[in-house]
């Protein structure tokens, strides 16, 4: 005998504002399931039905939007604000800007995909060909006053091509719930840099789903920076579909009192000889949470596969959360993986020797703690983006992660 689920006001209004957009078929689906609760195995760590109290109306067209959230010398910008793609400058060699209806995403059993699908009217589509030579920022805004926002994108890289892209999430200093998505597909021998960076206000629940699929030899690296909302769940969805790939997914979470940031992948490795490395941080100070879950799956043809995963987290007081939940499931016999996590306090004795040379504490403390970011820093090899993410983590440090670089 089914139990009816009780719906709190966040679901009540979904369901509502799924009906006025035609999505049926997914508010009687909400209706009966509810928002994900910790008895499901990938939200265990990140409750939305208890989270996610309330739920601002649907997003309008923006009016007026405040300055970017990061600035990068150079970079093509793209906007999408409240999920409207906006008419873009003349784009580079080699980079196509349309627009396409409906989501980007592929169909998968995850409430955050199936929500933003039924929610955005239009992706933005982009097609890179040959090396593209400026980064390609696309900015996401959600402005005016409090709104559910659901945005997406849609990315082709051509075989043999080149690019950096960087997304950044931010708005106006409201309670907004924001539901991102990018889809990014590598043709052959392609090779992306990606980095996206939340820096939505603190009143802000922020949401995004990242799924990729590789192409023979094709070359991904990966860095995903929460600094920004109260709220936060980033997805990474990575399938390996043809062989000689090789990707870096890297990531940081950034958390502060009162911050709850969920870090969540999943890797396919489908096809023989394939290879990633996944590394991701944490640092929560406060009463806040950081949470990271990773799976690595090896499918059986997938021989000669070469995957590791590491999480490593820092916390810098007693009354921080730090949650980790690495895992791999392997069904061929010839791979090499594994995977490991660790977490702790700033160690003492490298604190004790900076100390003992005159250096104070606060400013012992932020030198270990830059140290402990600098290697996912560095590889990024466009000197402007390279700055303007370190201003980011410095604004964190100095304790002014309200606001962007």
């Amino acid at each position: 005998m089914n139990v009816p689920v009780r719906l709190g006001p966040a679901e009540l209004k979904l369901v509502e504002q799924l009906n006025a957009v035609g999505a049926s078929a997914e508010a009687e689906r909400l209706t009966g399931a509810g928002l994900p609760t910790r008895k499901v195995e990938s939200y265990h760590y990140t409750d939305l039905k208890m989270l996610l109290r309330s739920l601002p109306e649907l997003a309008a067209a923006p009016l007026e939007a405040s300055a970017p959230a990061l600035r990068v010398a150079g970079a093509y910008q793209l906007m999408i604000a409240n999920g409207v793609v906006q008419e873009a400058g003349t784009a580079p060699a080699g980079v196509i800007v349309g627009k396409a209806e409906g989501g980007a995403l592929s169909q998968r059993d995850d409430i955050l995909v199936r929500l933003n699908s039924a929610l955005v009217k239009e992706s933005l589509n982009l097609n890179l060909d040959g090396s593209v030579d400026p980064v390609i920022h696309i900015d996401r805004r959600t402005e005016g006053g409090a709104a559910h926002a659901a945005s997406s994108a849609r990315i082709y890289v051509g075989d043999g091509s080149s690019a950096t892209i960087l997304e950044t999430y931010s708005g106006s200093d409201e309670a907004h719930v924001s539901n991102h998505a990018s889809y990014l597909a590598l043709g052959k021998d392609a090779k992306v840099t990606h980095i996206t960076v939340n820096l939505a206000s603190r009143k802000a629940t922020h949401f995004a789903t990242h799924e990729y699929q590789l192409a023979e030899g094709a070359t991904l690296r990966t860095l995903l920076i929460h600094s920004g909302s109260a709220l936060s769940r980033s997805q990474l969805f990575a399938r390996f579909a043809g062989e000689g790939a090789h990707a870096d997914f890297t990531g940081l979470n950034l958390v502060s009192d009162g911050q709850h940031s969920d870090i969540t992948l999943d890797v396919s490795h489908a096809v023989p000889r394939t290879t990633s490395q996944e590394l991701f941080k944490a640092i929560a100070q406060g009463r806040s949470k950081a949470v990271f879950q990773g799976r690595i799956v090896v499918a059986r043809d997938a021989q000669k596969t070469d995957a590791k995963m590491m999480m490593q987290g820092l916390m810098l007081s007693d009354e921080a959360e730090i949650l980790s939940k690495p895992e791999l499931e392997i069904y061929a016999d010839d791979v090499v993986c594994g995977h490991g996590s660790t977490c702790g306090a700033i160690d003492e004795d490298a604190l004790f020797y900076l100390m003992s040379r005159g250096v104070s504490r606060a400013d012992a403390e932020t030198m270990l703690v830059r140290a402990f970011l600098t290697e996912l820093l560095d590889p990024v090899e466009d000197a402007a983006l390279h700055e303007a993410l370190v201003a980011v983590v410095e604004g964190w440090l100095a304790g002014d992660s309200d606001r962007a670089a």
